[in-house]
């Protein structure tokens, strides 16, 4: 291809989108996977005895040897001790006594060690001597006095004794530590059974609303993915809060209404409680896949197997679910991903129940480990990765081809019409008692205890019961973090939505070299957990390039960013939907009109995609609001989120707040709906979708 001046405003435009691209998506988790095999810890001895003689090289040789002899003359018994046993390790020897016996004893038995060696090594050891006593226990004091010569690395590193390495220690962690393999099994376990559940119930469900098996098909649907707006961890928290120890049901219904049961002892804490929030949490999203895949069967295959005498079983077993079979597959590795990256449910509910992304959030929070947070975020994309592969190669050689029809007209069966039905009922009423269970807990002043009306979670003046009411967390009281979050999403949104249609723009129209490769890295962060999204953050933009002035860290820009580039795909594939049924004409046409590059994007493509520019913006505004996974990891004292909060208040069994935070997130995700359904449907002529440009037939051109 032949660069001109025409075509140079395109390719440094698609130059600087997938600079922008590599910089905060590919950047980021290159440096978690970089991260992962990073082994930070003290020197081996051989390389702390390399230091500490470069050091002492930098010293006077004068003074050198009057130093040393200082040092060791002034050397205790404990560290005569250590400093032989750092001899003999150095000098290639076998330390033969027992190392936990008292020094006293050890001095004797080195003794006795010495003599025993043969000439060559116990010189070996007695030369090593003076520099392990140094490196053992002067270091500091060496570091110190040739501070100038080593310069601020050498200085660091012989400071501390510890240097980065690479290795695969952290991986080998997993198999290694009891705690770690515990949370790996749970986490394999867990997830296969929300897989089970999950996938039969959105199936079940996204087969009773296309077969007319369930009525009104529409108003369900609608209510099914309800939680898909919900803010984090809601589930979870209404499940405590109807099932708990102090459950509306469990404790002030069957325990003290009806002594039924033991509510300490019966409720749903554990694994059971886990599985049913996780469960109800991604049925929207299995149901999306499903009903999209079994709402583009043709119902007359149906029709044509049985009039050729299948039954409905059959026909189901034989037809439908090997059409559906791809939709399975998605399902499947969405709902297995979804729940091994979750760690908001298993830590609200599961407490006893430790999982791998749980230890990921307790290696970043509590012990600043991200090499090791890194490394297990690593593995929990192995078994994802390994899931999918497999079922790819399961069934590859059929294929699944067929054409959008009109549903079926075969009556389902009344008994799976009714137990559909009733499935759905209760999937909806469960949904709902866990918004109504939300609105009553913002507004009840003691869940469980103290049933009295109150609105003092949704001020600054809280209530005062428990720690709270002694000004514990009082920073996180009303909703200011609320107005925080909007405003932080309010501003990934729109130009979360700009840049989507900007990405969608470049790939479709001006097709620049490396196209695929800038689709491929818009579409990554839809593939990859945000823990690992959030993780990469951290350690890329800490002190991003070596250049501590760039730093990220700790400001409301990194949570912009972060919010914008991991809910960046929905408008690319939207945007890059509607441009591929645009006319290229309209663009030319334009073009041969004077128009520039920036004109015509503006002036011509944007109004006519405003829908997928609309839609792009919701996205990253409701994910920007109810995200937890990677953002939990990037706020700091100054800049926090409400959707932090909430999961804060959950685990801390405030719910009174988590409620009212939630109430209000959810209100302005609603709103903002609304907001975009009121725009869309005030369309100018302009925004219509250009018809494709047809051919003029010959017969009315006339001569």
């Amino acid at each position: 291809m032949t660069l001109s001046l025409r075509s140079l405003p395109g390719l440094l435009i698609s130059a600087l989108v997938a600079l922008v691209l590599a910089l905060f998506i590919a950047y980021p988790i290159g440096a978690v996977l970089v991260e992962s095999f990073v082994i930070s810890g003290p020197m081996p001895p051989a390389a702390l005895k390399a230091v500490t003689s470069a050091a002492l090289d930098a010293v006077p040789a004068a003074e050198r040897e009057a130093l040393v002899q200082r040092w060791t003359a002034s050397a205790t018994e404990a560290e005569k001790v250590e400093a032989t046993a750092a001899a003999f390790t150095l000098a290639g020897a076998a330390v033969a006594w027992d190392r936990k016996a008292a020094y006293s004893e050890q001095s004797a038995a080195i003794t006795a060690a010495l003599k025993a060696l043969p000439e060559a090594e116990r010189a070996a050891v007695e030369d090593n001597l003076a520099v392990a006593h140094i490196m053992l226990h002067k270091r500091t004091a060496l570091a110190f006095k040739v501070k100038e010569a080593l310069g601020p690395e050498g200085f660091d590193a012989l400071r501390n004794g510890t240097d980065d390495r690479w290795g695969l220690d952290h991986y080998l962690k997993v198999f290694e530590e009891p705690y770690l393999r515990a949370a790996a099994l749970n986490s394999l376990m867990l997830a296969a059974l929300s897989v089970a559940f999950t996938v039969t119930l959105a199936f079940a469900l996204a087969y009773g609303i296309n077969a007319g098996a369930i009525p009104w098909p529409s108003l369900t649907r609608v209510v099914l993915l309800m939680p898909l707006v919900a803010p984090p961890v809601l589930i979870a928290t209404a499940t405590i809060m109807l099932f708990g120890r102090r459950g509306l049901v469990t404790h002030t219904l069957l325990d003290e209404g009806l002594g039924l049961i033991d509510a300490d002892q019966t409720n749903l804490y554990g694994l059971f409680g886990v599985v049913l929030a996780q469960t109800l949490s991604f049925v929207p999203a299995a149901l999306i896949v499903f009903d999209n895949s079994l709402r583009k069967q043709d119902g007359r295959i149906d029709e044509a197997a049985a009039g050729l005498g299948a039954g409905p079983l059959r026909s189901f077993l034989q037809v439908t679910l090997p059409m559906a079979w791809p939709g399975i597959k998605r399902a499947v590795v969405l709902v297995f991903i979804l729940s091994l990256t979750d760690f908001g449910n298993p830590m609200v509910l599961g407490r006893d129940t430790p999982v791998l992304a749980g230890v990921v959030y307790d290696e970043i929070t509590a012990y600043r480990n991200t090499p090791l947070a890194a490394a297990l975020c690593m593995w929990l994309l192995i078994p994802s990765l390994l899931l999918y592969l497999g079922l790819e190669a399961f069934g590859r050689r059929k294929s699944y081809a067929g054409t959008a029809g009109a549903r079926a007209e075969l009556p389902v069966p009344p008994m799976v019409r009714a137990g559909l039905t009733l499935t759905a009922g209760v999937v909806a009423g469960l949904i709902f008692a866990v918004y109504g269970t939300m609105a009553l807990g913002a507004v009840t002043r003691v869940w469980g205890t103290d049933w009295s009306l109150t609105l003092g979670y949704f001020t600054g003046a809280g209530v005062d019961v428990g720690l709270a009411g002694s000004g514990y967390g009082s920073s996180e009281r009303g909703l200011g973090l609320v107005w925080d979050s909007v405003r932080l999403a309010g501003l990934a949104g729109p130009i979360g939505g700009l840049f989507a249609v900007i990405i969608a723009y470049v790939v479709e129209r001006l097709r620049p070299p490396g196209a695929h490769l800038i689709m491929f890295l818009a579409l990554v962060p839809a593939i990859l957990p945000g823990i690992v999204f959030g993780i990469g953050y951290i350690v890329a933009f800490n002190v991003p390039f070596g250049i501590p002035a760039l730093s990220l860290t700790g400001t409301s820009a990194i949570l912009v960013i972060n919010i914008l580039f991991s809910n960046l795909f929905v408008g690319v594939l939207a945007a890059r939907a509607a441009l591929q049924r645009l006319d290229r004409s309209v663009d030319e046409a334009a073009e041969s009109l004077g128009a520039g590059l920036i004109a015509r994007f503006f002036r011509v493509t944007l109004p006519m995609l405003r829908p997928a520019l609309l839609l792009g913006m919701l996205y990253v505004f409701i994910d920007g609001l109810t995200t937890l996974s990677s953002v939990i990891f990037l706020v700091s004292g100054n800049h926090k989120l409400a959707s932090v909060a909430i999961f804060n208040h959950a685990t801390s069994g405030d719910y009174g707040y988590a409620a009212a935070k939630s109430l209000a997130l959810l209100g302005f995700a609603l709103a903002a709906m609304g907001l975009v359904w009121l725009v869309e449907n005030r369309k100018p002529g302009l925004c219509r979708a250009a018809p494709r440009a047809r051919p003029i037939d010959p017969a009315l051109v006339t001569p």
